[in-house]
């Protein structure tokens, strides 16, 4: 069962994300199909009962929003810092700013971790968190393929224009 479970999830993760090239309605297409991939896994790592299920996710959503919020936060300030032209007040602010969301993650992980277990056991709450990372691995190993598929497919064009051109 856990086979066919990971064979099917695999596809679906593998299937999103050739999806990713389409256009951007696809693309929230793309991101509810890899949601919902997450979805399965925690639920089948957790092994979650309905009534735990039901008071586990608005709480885990909840809790994963304000993490992408924080992380956003990071990542649009660090678009503004120009490599090409490095600014040391602009540099110590951005370093004085990720060292402030990771200290702000790490109390909101506190303070959510501490909800969790008042619906899921000790044991439940480690299994997220390699479920978590397990994910993680997976959408990276499959963008990691990807892009080796691509340099294939690129690399072969390549090869076959330098032909066609010395049999001209």
């Amino acid at each position: 069962m856990k086979k066919l479970f990971y064979l099917i999830f695999t596809g679906l993760i593998y299937v999103t994300v050739q999806a990713q090239d389409v256009e951007q309605p696809q693309n929230e297409t793309a991101k509810d199909k890899i949601k919902a991939a997450r979805i399965g896994l925690i639920t089948q790592r957790l092994d979650l009962t309905p009534e735990q299920a039901e008071k586990f996710w608005p709480i885990y959503n909840e809790f994963t929003q304000k993490r992408t919020e924080l992380m956003k936060q990071y990542k649009d300030a660090e678009k503004n810092v120009n490599p090409n032209n490095p600014d040391p007040k602009q540099q110590q602010a951005l370093v004085d700013l990720g060292l402030k969301v990771k200290q702000d993650e790490l109390t909101l992980e506190k303070d959510y971790s501490g909800r969790l277990m008042g619906v899921i056991t000790a044991q439940q709450m480690l299994n997220l968190r390699q479920a978590e990372r397990d994910f993680r691995n997976i959408i990276i190993n499959m963008l990691n393929n990807r892009r080796l598929q691509q340099q294939r497919k690129e690399n072969f064009r390549d090869r076959n224009m330098r032909l066609r051109e010395r049999k001209k």
